[in-house]
């Protein structure tokens, strides 16, 4: 079957692949037959919990960072590898897991990727110090690179273009904001009740790791062999992009605490070094998918890891969604660890009642995932997808203009609820478009890549708040004749507030950011979810016909 592109520049199943797929073995039928209501639920319900996973270790590890460093004499400074460490792992790693997942197979990749979350997680319960820990939690967020983006694929692969696609797609996306909101809820309670503390929380994401490989050996069907006759692995490709994407989020993690900040040698030299990485695989995926390399079929020519043509899908909303949630996951973060600060360090909250006032969250989430999966078949995909980039950013500007004795109910609350909106109404629209866009051997790949985004925004998100922060808090302290120490414990409170506020009108800026490149570059893109309607606007017409004239070519 072939794919055409709509009026909303979508993939639908009228025009022929274009002929580097065609090549490549591509051209079958693979019309999807909807699923039984019950194996609908199941598979929706495993592929959701592996997302629960990843946030809720993220978010219960966050909130458990002062008690574990207090436990293990770890300085504060140092404390945030443990949540670098998985972010470095499952983000770097989402696009080659993607293209595996793809090749042989998204239960057999889903299936690795569990036990890999579920075994290191089970280590880090029992680690005494800062190294073993974060190498640890390295290991373990390679499992939530490999589970993500097989769970997009089976998503994709199970469930035809209609409305139980798109309340699946809103259900596994809504396990990130209420994956959050559960880790600090559990993580806190935990923390601070549990007799083992903090490596409680450890234990209990192992157990619901057994629970989801036991779900997906008896509910997620192995996967039909792929169609592609290459089913080569562009391995220097892999090479450049992890190590490349691993050296930019080290730097963007490490260098505000640096000895010399961004002006450290190592930060300067492994940054530039990323960069050039990260470029040669670009360059390298744009010459491997050129059609006169695609002809010779020599051992140096394997098929791209990820093809640039890729980016260009709907007339550039491709790229245009990848930026979107890339500063929606700057802004989304961002909150989520600078309002958990506020409450503990300025307010100084113990971990349960800080727990409490995120609380919100799922609530929120739940909210959000029924009004996806009811509406997202009716209402354009722009305006859900800029509405909740625009509700994140409202949520950091609440923050932003705090008053520490004002209720919670003044600026706490509406925060916590409307961050959320941002983070589903994004992660679910934005999941079903770039669904629609890839094509079916691509589906893993294409969920990989938009996890990686978010990844990287989230890396670089809190670099820049923290720097952000870091400087109007030294900046403020100098004001009351206060130089501030590494640690800046002694600044005073007022320049303590000052600091969170401007953290958190950056947090505005980045949501603002990707509500504006929706409203520009998504304009027409009619909605994301329900059945494929073709109804090919002239432009997509020409560009038919530009393809279906390369294939003639050729």
């Amino acid at each position: 079957m072939g794919k055409a592109l709509d009026s909303s520049g979508l993939c639908t199943p009228s025009e022929p692949i274009p002929v580097s797929d065609k090549q490549q073995g591509y051209d079958v039928d693979l019309t999807v037959q909807p699923p039984s209501a019950f194996k609908a639920i199941a598979l929706t319900s495993v592929c959701t919990l592996s997302m629960l996973i990843v946030s809720v270790t993220t978010s219960s590890s966050q909130i458990s960072l002062p008690v574990v460093g207090a436990e293990l004499g770890i300085r504060e400074d140092q404390l945030q590898w443990i949540l670098s460490a998985y972010a470095l792992s499952s983000g770097c790693l989402l696009i080659p897991f993607g293209r595996l997942a793809d090749l042989y197979g998204r239960r057999m990749i889903f299936l690795v990727g569990c036990v890999f979350q579920g075994a290191f997680a089970l280590g880090c319960g029992f680690a005494n110090d800062l190294v073993t820990i974060s190498v640890l939690r390295g290991f373990q967020g390679l499992g939530a690179a490999a589970t993500i983006p097989a769970s997009l694929g089976i998503l994709a692969h199970a469930f035809p273009p209609g409305n139980a696609r798109s309340l699946a797609f809103a259900t596994f996306s809504a396990g990130q904001p209420l994956g959050a909101g559960l880790g600090f809820a559990i993580g806190g309670l935990l923390t601070e009740f549990a007799r083992a503390t903090w490596r409680s929380m450890y234990f209990v994401v192992a157990g619901l790791s057994v629970i989801c490989i036991v779900g997906a050996v008896l509910l997620v069907e192995r996967d039909h062999p792929s169609t592609e006759q290459d089913k080569r692995v562009d391995w220097l490709g892999v090479v450049l992009v992890t190590v490349g994407l691993t050296l930019v989020v080290f730097v963007l993690s490490d260098g505000e605490i640096a000895p010399r900040q961004w002006s450290t040698s190592y930060i300067i030299a492994l940054l530039v070094v990323g960069v050039i990485l990260t470029v040669a695989f670009f360059v390298w995926q744009w010459y491997l998918e050129r059609p006169s390399v695609r002809q010779r079929h020599s051992r140096w020519t394997p098929p791209p890891l990820m093809k640039i043509s890729l980016w260009c899908r709907g007339n550039g909303r491709f790229a245009a969604m990848q930026c979107i949630v890339f500063f929606l996951m700057c802004a989304f973060q961002s909150w989520t660890m600078w309002a958990v600060l506020y409450y503990e360090s300025y307010q100084h909250y113990s971990p349960v009642l800080a727990m409490i006032r995120m609380l919100p969250m799922i609530p929120a989430g739940i909210l959000c995932n029924v009004f996806i999966g009811l509406l997202v078949g009716k209402i354009p995909g722009v305006i859900i997808i800029a509405i909740g980039c625009l509700c994140t950013g409202i949520a950091g500007l609440l923050f932003a203009v705090i008053n520490p004795a004002a209720t919670y109910w003044a600026f706490g609350f509406p925060a916590a609820v409307l961050t959320v909106i941002g983070a589903d109404f994004v992660f679910a629209g934005g999941s079903l478009f770039i669904a629609k866009l890839a094509f079916p051997h691509e589906q893993s790949l294409a969920g990989g890549l938009f996890q990686t985004m978010a990844q990287l925004g989230t890396a670089f998100g809190l670099s820049i708040t923290t720097i952000v922060f870091d400087r109007v808090r030294a900046r403020e302290s100098l004001i009351y004749g206060v130089v501030i120490d590494s640690e800046g414990s002694n600044a005073p409170r007022e320049a303590q507030l000052h600091a969170y506020q401007a953290a958190q009108w950056t947090v505005l800026g980045f949501g603002a950011l990707a509500s504006l490149i929706a409203v520009v570059f998504l304009r027409g893109v009619g909605v994301v979810g329900g059945p494929h309607k073709p109804n090919p606007s002239e432009d997509d017409k020409s560009e038919n016909e530009k393809t279906m004239t390369t294939a003639v070519e050729v």
